[in-house]
Protein backbone atom coordinates (compact mmCIF):
# COMPACT_ATOMS: atom_id res chain seq x y z
CA UNK A 1 0.00 0.00 0.00
CA UNK A 2 1.11 3.37 -0.83
CA UNK A 3 0.00 6.83 -1.34
CA UNK A 4 -3.11 6.34 0.93
CA UNK A 5 -3.34 10.00 1.38
CA UNK A 6 -2.23 12.52 -1.37
CA UNK A 7 -2.47 16.36 -1.14
CA UNK A 8 -5.27 17.84 -3.82
CA UNK A 9 -5.98 21.48 -3.62
CA UNK A 10 -4.11 22.00 -0.53
CA UNK A 11 -6.18 19.32 1.12
CA UNK A 12 -5.34 15.77 2.36
CA UNK A 13 -7.38 13.15 0.41
CA UNK A 14 -7.93 9.54 -0.64
CA UNK A 15 -9.85 8.28 -3.45
CA UNK A 16 -12.12 5.84 -3.96
CA UNK A 17 -9.63 3.51 -5.75
CA UNK A 18 -6.83 3.74 -3.43
CA UNK A 19 -10.05 2.82 -0.56
CA UNK A 20 -10.85 -0.36 -2.67
CA UNK A 21 -7.54 -1.46 -3.33
CA UNK A 22 -6.77 -1.19 0.05
CA UNK A 23 -9.76 -2.68 1.75
CA UNK A 24 -9.83 -5.10 -1.34
CA UNK A 25 -13.07 -4.17 -2.48
CA UNK A 26 -14.47 -3.88 -5.78
CA UNK A 27 -14.42 -0.33 -7.06
CA UNK A 28 -18.05 -0.11 -7.92
CA UNK A 29 -19.04 -1.23 -4.34
CA UNK A 30 -16.81 1.00 -2.92
CA UNK A 31 -18.56 4.05 -5.14
CA UNK A 32 -21.37 2.87 -4.58
CA UNK A 33 -21.35 3.13 -0.74
CA UNK A 34 -20.31 6.96 -1.12
CA UNK A 35 -23.16 7.47 -3.53
CA UNK A 36 -25.47 5.85 -0.67
CA UNK A 37 -24.05 8.07 1.81
CA UNK A 38 -24.25 11.04 -0.61
CA UNK A 39 -28.35 10.62 -0.26
CA UNK A 40 -27.77 10.83 3.33
CA UNK A 41 -25.26 13.84 3.63
CA UNK A 42 -26.72 15.59 0.40
CA UNK A 43 -26.08 19.06 1.92
CA UNK A 44 -22.74 18.28 3.00
CA UNK A 45 -21.53 15.96 0.91
CA UNK A 46 -19.69 18.61 -1.36
CA UNK A 47 -17.66 19.57 1.92
CA UNK A 48 -16.62 15.48 2.11
CA UNK A 49 -15.94 14.21 -1.42
CA UNK A 50 -15.12 15.27 -4.77
CA UNK A 51 -16.26 13.66 -8.00
CA UNK A 52 -13.54 13.16 -11.19
CA UNK A 53 -12.82 10.85 -13.50
CA UNK A 54 -9.84 8.76 -14.30
CA UNK A 55 -8.01 7.22 -17.66
CA UNK A 56 -7.30 3.04 -17.18
CA UNK A 57 -4.24 2.41 -18.22
CA UNK A 58 -5.22 -0.43 -20.10
CA UNK A 59 -8.40 0.93 -21.99
CA UNK A 60 -7.54 4.92 -21.66
CA UNK A 61 -10.93 4.99 -20.92
CA UNK A 62 -12.35 7.75 -18.55
CA UNK A 63 -14.14 6.14 -15.64
CA UNK A 64 -15.11 7.33 -12.58
CA UNK A 65 -13.35 8.05 -8.71
CA UNK A 66 -14.51 10.05 -5.82
CA UNK A 67 -12.05 12.00 -3.69
CA UNK A 68 -12.48 12.31 -0.01
CA UNK A 69 -11.04 13.97 2.94
CA UNK A 70 -10.63 12.80 6.42
CA UNK A 71 -14.33 12.85 7.25
CA UNK A 72 -15.51 11.75 3.88
CA UNK A 73 -13.34 8.59 4.76
CA UNK A 74 -14.26 8.34 7.99
CA UNK A 75 -18.52 8.06 7.00
CA UNK A 76 -17.26 5.29 4.01
CA UNK A 77 -15.03 3.39 6.30
CA UNK A 78 -17.65 3.32 9.37
CA UNK A 79 -19.38 0.48 7.08
CA UNK A 80 -15.41 -1.63 6.79
CA UNK A 81 -15.69 -4.42 9.54
CA UNK A 82 -13.15 -6.76 10.73
CA UNK A 83 -9.80 -6.98 12.05
CA UNK A 84 -8.15 -6.06 8.77
CA UNK A 85 -10.13 -3.27 8.43
CA UNK A 86 -9.65 -1.95 11.60
CA UNK A 87 -5.48 -2.31 10.80
CA UNK A 88 -6.43 -0.49 7.57
CA UNK A 89 -8.11 2.67 9.18
CA UNK A 90 -5.62 2.86 11.35
CA UNK A 91 -3.09 2.89 8.60
CA UNK A 92 -5.31 5.71 7.32
CA UNK A 93 -5.60 7.61 10.16
CA UNK A 94 -1.57 7.74 10.34
CA UNK A 95 -1.28 9.14 6.66
CA UNK A 96 -4.02 12.15 7.23
CA UNK A 97 -2.17 13.26 10.04
CA UNK A 98 0.93 12.89 8.56
CA UNK A 99 -0.06 14.72 5.49
CA UNK A 100 -2.25 17.64 7.27
CA UNK A 101 1.04 18.02 9.47
CA UNK A 102 3.24 18.68 5.95
CA UNK A 103 0.53 21.09 4.72
CA UNK A 104 0.29 23.11 8.16
CA UNK A 105 3.95 23.25 8.69
CA UNK A 106 5.30 23.41 5.14
CA UNK A 107 7.69 20.42 5.99
CA UNK A 108 7.85 17.25 3.59
CA UNK A 109 6.91 14.34 5.40
CA UNK A 110 7.93 10.94 3.46
CA UNK A 111 4.72 8.78 2.50
CA UNK A 112 7.32 6.04 1.13
CA UNK A 113 10.28 4.43 1.68
CA UNK A 114 11.59 6.15 -1.16
CA UNK A 115 11.01 9.24 -0.42
CA UNK A 116 12.34 8.83 3.13
CA UNK A 117 15.83 7.82 1.44
CA UNK A 118 15.48 10.87 -0.77
CA UNK A 119 15.07 13.01 2.72
CA UNK A 120 17.68 11.31 4.84
CA UNK A 121 20.04 11.89 1.48
CA UNK A 122 18.75 15.85 1.23
CA UNK A 123 19.51 16.10 5.14
CA UNK A 124 22.71 14.19 5.04
CA UNK A 125 23.78 16.86 1.86
CA UNK A 126 22.93 19.77 4.12
CA UNK A 127 24.75 18.61 7.37
CA UNK A 128 27.80 17.97 4.92
CA UNK A 129 27.28 21.46 3.75
CA UNK A 130 27.41 22.94 7.35
CA UNK A 131 30.27 20.88 8.16
CA UNK A 132 32.83 23.10 8.11
CA UNK A 133 31.04 25.96 9.86
CA UNK A 134 29.95 23.34 12.67
CA UNK A 135 33.77 21.92 13.29
CA UNK A 136 35.21 25.05 13.27
CA UNK A 137 32.79 26.16 16.20
CA UNK A 138 33.85 22.83 17.92
CA UNK A 139 37.27 22.69 17.92
CA UNK A 140 37.61 27.28 19.25
CA UNK A 141 35.16 26.48 21.87
CA UNK A 142 37.35 25.35 24.82
CA UNK A 143 40.86 26.54 22.74
CA UNK A 144 43.38 28.22 24.85
CA UNK A 145 45.20 29.86 21.57
CA UNK A 146 44.83 33.08 20.99
CA UNK A 147 44.91 34.18 17.00
CA UNK A 148 45.33 37.47 15.29
CA UNK A 149 42.63 39.93 13.94
CA UNK A 150 43.98 39.10 10.24
CA UNK A 151 43.46 35.28 11.00
CA UNK A 152 40.68 35.63 11.97
CA UNK A 153 39.28 37.13 8.79
CA UNK A 154 41.63 34.05 6.93
CA UNK A 155 38.64 31.46 8.86
CA UNK A 156 35.67 33.78 8.36
CA UNK A 157 36.59 33.61 4.74
CA UNK A 158 37.12 29.90 4.89
CA UNK A 159 33.54 29.48 6.31
CA UNK A 160 31.78 31.64 3.26
CA UNK A 161 32.50 35.04 4.80
CA UNK A 162 33.62 37.67 2.29
CA UNK A 163 35.60 39.57 4.62
CA UNK A 164 39.33 40.86 4.88
CA UNK A 165 41.48 41.60 7.76
CA UNK A 166 40.90 45.63 6.85
CA UNK A 167 37.04 44.91 6.60
CA UNK A 168 37.26 42.86 9.66
CA UNK A 169 38.95 45.63 11.61
CA UNK A 170 36.48 48.76 10.88
CA UNK A 171 33.71 46.45 11.58
CA UNK A 172 35.21 45.62 15.15
CA UNK A 173 35.22 49.58 15.23
CA UNK A 174 32.12 49.87 14.07
CA UNK A 175 30.44 47.76 16.40
CA UNK A 176 32.24 48.20 19.68
CA UNK A 177 35.07 46.19 19.84
CA UNK A 178 37.79 47.90 18.95
CA UNK A 179 38.75 51.30 19.85
CA UNK A 180 38.07 53.92 17.39
CA UNK A 181 39.29 57.08 16.96
CA UNK A 182 42.90 58.92 16.23
CA UNK A 183 44.06 57.57 19.72
CA UNK A 184 47.22 56.14 20.76
CA UNK A 185 45.17 52.91 21.54
CA UNK A 186 43.41 52.87 18.74
CA UNK A 187 42.23 49.11 17.56
CA UNK A 188 42.83 47.89 21.07
CA UNK A 189 40.06 45.91 22.89
CA UNK A 190 37.43 47.86 24.59
CA UNK A 191 36.31 47.60 28.25
CA UNK A 192 33.40 45.49 26.87
CA UNK A 193 35.39 43.25 24.67
CA UNK A 194 37.58 42.61 27.18
CA UNK A 195 35.07 41.74 29.94
CA UNK A 196 33.46 39.15 27.44
CA UNK A 197 37.06 37.69 27.18
CA UNK A 198 36.67 38.12 23.24
CA UNK A 199 40.50 39.15 23.07
CA UNK A 200 43.87 39.14 24.94
CA UNK A 201 46.38 41.71 24.23
CA UNK A 202 49.96 40.21 23.78
CA UNK A 203 52.90 42.90 25.00
CA UNK A 204 55.81 42.53 23.90
CA UNK A 205 59.12 44.42 24.17
CA UNK A 206 61.04 46.15 21.93
CA UNK A 207 64.56 47.17 21.85
CA UNK A 208 65.42 50.02 19.60
CA UNK A 209 69.26 50.98 17.80
CA UNK A 210 69.19 53.79 20.58
CA UNK A 211 69.02 51.55 23.27
CA UNK A 212 65.98 52.44 24.78
CA UNK A 213 62.75 49.98 24.93
CA UNK A 214 59.38 49.98 24.30
CA UNK A 215 56.09 47.80 24.83
CA UNK A 216 54.11 46.85 21.59
CA UNK A 217 50.73 45.85 22.19
CA UNK A 218 48.79 43.53 20.17
CA UNK A 219 45.50 42.51 20.39
CA UNK A 220 44.67 38.59 19.85
CA UNK A 221 41.09 36.87 19.66
CA UNK A 222 40.78 34.58 22.12
CA UNK A 223 38.94 31.07 21.93
CA UNK A 224 35.60 32.09 22.88
CA UNK A 225 35.87 35.38 21.08
CA UNK A 226 37.15 33.47 17.88
CA UNK A 227 33.71 30.90 18.21
CA UNK A 228 31.60 34.19 19.39
CA UNK A 229 32.67 36.30 16.15
CA UNK A 230 32.12 33.05 13.55
CA UNK A 231 28.59 32.29 14.83
CA UNK A 232 28.03 36.24 14.81
CA UNK A 233 29.35 36.19 11.23
CA UNK A 234 27.16 33.22 10.34
CA UNK A 235 24.27 34.22 11.90
CA UNK A 236 24.15 38.14 10.97
CA UNK A 237 25.20 39.66 7.38
CA UNK A 238 28.07 41.72 7.46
Amino acid sequence: MKDLVIMKNQQAVTSSLQVAETFRKDHRHVLEAIDSIKKGVAENWADLFYEDTYTHPQNKQQYRVIYMNRDGFTLLAMGFTGKKALTFKLKYIEAFNSMEKQIQTGYSIPGSYAEALKLAADQAEQIELQKPKVLFADSVATSHTSILIGDLAKILRGNGVNIGANRLFEWMRKNGYLISGNRTDRNMPTQRAMDLGLFKVKETVVNHSDGHTSISKTPKVTGKGQQYFINKFLSVPV
